[in-house]
């Protein structure tokens, strides 16, 4: 009875010693996610609004050099702004005609972006295409909506040419791989502004 009790109280000993050295885990906050507007771009189609100033109130596009004509303030830098920020510097600039100008702006017609979320496949492909982006899209995909390859074509040197903050990436592709032997491994899920380009046999 003695040696159980002693074996007793050190199984205790030890669970409580184990149990004051084991890690507190405390959960950390989850950061908000900031989501940028929408950018606007050369080409877009703005509507912008003077609230109770009709005269004032037009629809421009955005010229080649970024830049939109408004009455009173001229030419003003609207291409890479988002409309808040820009309707912000309108009225402004409006403040020295008006006073308190209630300034809205609004993409009517996105062109710009419509251009940038579009993928593009060149090359050794029956037609060169490029078109709109939809979430999704694989480089099979855009290949066989290209009508497929060429008798001439390298498939398996084709490349993936994608644009990052840091840099154009390449990426291989084995689409020979892809369409004959259904490996998939580089049969990768596209972006917006990708382009594949499948070379020729140099013989």
């Amino acid at each position: 009875m003695k040696s159980l009790a002693v074996i007793f109280v050190c199984l205790f000993l030890f669970a409580c010693e184990t149990t004051s050295e084991e890690p507190i885990v405390v959960p950390q906050k989850t950061s908000p996610v900031k989501t940028g507007g929408y950018t606007i771009g050369v080409g877009d189609q703005l509507s912008i609004s003077v609230w109770r100033n009709p005269d004032i109130s037009v629809a421009v596009p955005v010229r080649p050099d970024g830049m939109i004509s408004v009455p009173l303030i001229g030419d003003i830098q609207a291409a890479e702004q988002e409309p808040v920020k820009l309707a912000g510097e309108i009225k402004g600039k409006l403040s020295n005609f008006i006073k308190n100008p209630q300034v809205t702006v609004v993409v009517t017609d996105a062109v710009s972006s419509a251009f940038l979320h579009r993928v593009r496949v060149t090359g050794a492909v029956n037609q060169p295409a490029s078109l709109p982006y939809n979430k999704g899209m694989t480089v099979m995909d855009l290949v066989l909506v290209s009508g497929g390859l060429t008798d001439f074509a390298n498939a398996n040197a084709t490349k993936l040419y994608r644009v990052s903050s840091a840099g154009t990436k390449i990426y291989e592709i084995k689409l020979d791989d892809i369409l004959g032997k259904g490996d998939i491994q580089t049969n990768f899920l596209l972006q917006p502004g990708d382009i594949v380009t499948v070379p020729e046999r140099l013989f």
